[in-house]
């Protein structure tokens, strides 16, 4: 559950500020809100805590995908390289632009492959997504390196991985733009929100005035007077996100220590166990350990584990499996169903070559995520809550 264990006075007090002015709109009523700009703060805190220059709330990390999308000029007739496993909304958020997502291998990180970008890629490719997946980096480093020289865009997906950093530099900012997600089970949470970072000022403007309706929030004026550069529409953070989210950040760091102590003595028991393997982590230091995952060498054997540790009381998910974080998996995906009548943009005539999702063109996916399994860390977990896992551990063990 991360940041929503930790919810508690700091954040009343936040909000508590927020309602007793009555303001809950991000802009506007300068005088009424007495001085009160929680999201403005929001966005100025969590840019100096990543590093970043520029930093924007929005509504969701699905709205912070699309809204960095729209700012990174990804069009019609486009494609996007997005990795095989990922939440849907990062598929979504590329359907969204009238682009087309295109699946990529994953490597033993359980993200995208840094080999597999040019064997996916077409003239038509303007972007990667790569997706910081279960609180780990991809080889974000690689991957840049290769986007640079293709001259292709790179989106940092985050949602899962907020406050991890690689080589000491905080996810998110390694690419053109990266985006976060602070729903209810993230290790930051607004119940609903996200973030948009990056280091370029001409993306930050796009996307500050795409996401409120194309206002350019000239503060000489007032909001009804303001003048517009682009279209856009409403994807604003409140007030209210804005004051758990400040409140939430202070606690960041604190509750990465935690999950790291309660991964290490959960990992440290499943070593002992003969044949399991752990994810590939390019940076153990930058780790969030928001989860923790581990393999079989075979998937015969995750599956026998994967019971064996339910019957033990200890439940694990396997990705493979998942029904919403596995192409292959998504139904009404894999059937073209858009959310348009006409299957727009998988039947458009802009399109310069027919998608593929088939499973056989991401094998690493199949087999790695097959034999993994993964478990979610809580923050606040008691001795005996972790000597449960490990005797469960233990006991599957010996019914393999």
């Amino acid at each position: 559950m991360a940041g929503a264990e930790l919810i508690g006075k700091e954040e009343m007090k936040e909000v508590q500020e927020v309602l007793e002015t009555g303001i809950l709109m991000r802009y506007g009523f300068d005088k009424e809100r007495r001085g009160i700009y929680k999201v403005r703060q929001f966005e100025e805190d969590f840019a100096k805590y990543c590093g970043a220059k520029f930093a924007l709330g929005v509504t969701s990390g699905s709205a912070a995908l699309k809204v960095a999308l729209t700012a990174m000029d990804v069009c019609p007739g486009d494609e996007v390289i997005v990795p095989a496993f990922t939440f849907l909304a990062t598929y979504e958020s590329v359907l969204e632009m009238g682009a087309v997502p295109v699946m990529a291998d994953i490597d033993e990180t359980l993200n995208l492959d840094p080999d597999d970008i040019e064997r996916k890629m077409s003239p038509a490719t303007k972007a990667v997504i790569p997706v910081h997946m279960c609180g780990s980096a991809a080889h974000i480093d690689r991957i840049v390196e290769t986007a640079r020289r293709r001259n292709i865009l790179v989106l940092e997906d985050n949602a899962q991985g907020c406050g991890a950093s690689f080589r000491g530099r905080k996810l998110g900012t390694f690419g053109d733009m990266g985006s976060f997600s602070f729903d209810y089970v993230k290790t930051v949470t607004t119940g609903e929100g996200g973030m948009v970072i990056t280091n370029n000022r001409e993306l930050y403007l796009r996307s500050e005035w795409y996401h409120d309706h194309g206002h350019d929030h000239n503060p000489n004026v007032s909001r009804a007077m303001e003048g517009r550069t682009i279209l856009g529409f409403n994807y604003r953070m409140n007030e209210l996100q804005g004051a758990l989210g400040l409140a939430q950040l202070r606690k960041l760091d604190g509750l990465i220590a935690l999950q790291k102590k309660n991964k290490k003595a959960i990992k440290d028991a499943l070593a002992e166990i003969k044949g399991v393997g752990f994810r590939e982590l390019p940076d153990p230091e930058g780790d969030s350990a928001t989860f923790l995952s581990f393999n079989l060498p075979s998937e015969d054997l995750r599956r026998r584990y994967q019971k064996a540790l339910k019957e033990a009381g200890l439940d694990t998910v396997c990705w493979k499996d998942n029904l919403w974080h596995y192409v292959p998996n998504w139904e009404h995906f894999l059937a073209r169903s858009t959310a348009n009548s006409k299957r727009f943009p998988f039947e458009s005539p802009m399109n310069s070559r027919p998608p593929v999702y088939d499973r056989k063109d991401i094998p690493r996916a199949e087999d790695i995520l097959g034999r993994t399994l993964t478990m979610g860390m809580s923050v606040l977990m008691p001795q005996e809550k972790i000597d449960g896992i490990r005797q469960a551990i233990a006991k599957a063990a010996r019914a393999l």
